[in-house]
């Protein structure tokens, strides 16, 4: 067995190896470049085609995104939905919601994604049925990811897909306890525990990904 180490050369390699993103994905990019330290919170442009791809893939009816910040995982989804299919995307705040919309409405989908405003393990079990969802994508607050892994398993459907992001951290959940900062501590520690949870939940079989920030994929059985 071998393994190889994605270091920064190796993902630019990997970045130009993918499908270009169209105009909307770089307009979604370069807003959110404008923001500063903030735009280590957008997702990747690898990983956004991986959505897309995934997406269009599997034509869901019913996505929740948690975490909508600019909107790119949003518009990914929207763009793969089956006829008549919608994603519900969730968000402590509307802070950024305005570049989303801008750039939702560029890229056609802005009818297929409608926005929650506040915490997704309260608002989202409102609108979504249980067992009804299709996809659930989380990439938000990663001390809350347990909470968001038991919304997931009750909204979705057998032979649904749960999506984690950010499972790696950076590499920090390998040894949390060399991270010294306390909060940065506390999530790789969190986020740790839900990765060994996860491997081992019979409701869920499950794959993670090394690439970008490590994706889980986790189909429910």
């Amino acid at each position: 067995m071998s393994t190889f180490r994605v270091d920064e050369h190796a993902s630019n390699y990997i970045v130009s190896s993918c499908t270009r993103p169209d105009p909307v994905v770089n307009a979604v990019i370069a807003d959110t470049q404008e923001l500063g330290d903030l735009y280590e919170m957008l997702t990747p442009v690898e990983q956004a085609g991986f959505l897309t791809v995934l997406a269009k893939t599997m034509a869901p009816r019913t996505v929740i995104d948690i975490g909508t910040f600019t909107g790119l995982s949003a518009m990914c989804f929207a763009r793969g939905l089956a006829p008549g299919g919608r994603v519900y995307t969730c968000d402590v705040t509307e802070d950024w919601i305005h570049i989303a919309r801008r750039h939702w409405d560029a890229a056609g989908v802005s009818g297929q994604i409608q926005f929650v405003l506040g915490p997704a393990r309260t608002t989202l079990p409102k609108i979504v049925r249980d067992g009804e969802a299709d996809l659930v994508f989380v990439d938000a607050d990663k001390l809350s990811y347990p909470q968001y892994v038991e919304t997931a398993a009750r909204l979705l459907r057998s032979g649904g897909l749960l999506i984690l992001d950010n499972v790696l951290l950076n590499g920090t959940v390998f040894a949390p306890e060399q991270v010294e900062d306390e909060l940065r501590r506390y999530a790789a520690e969190t986020m740790r525990e839900v990765n060994a949870k996860l491997a081992v939940d019979e409701r869920f079989e499950t794959v993670m990904l090394p690439f970008a920030d490590g994706v889980t994929l986790a189909r429910r059985l």
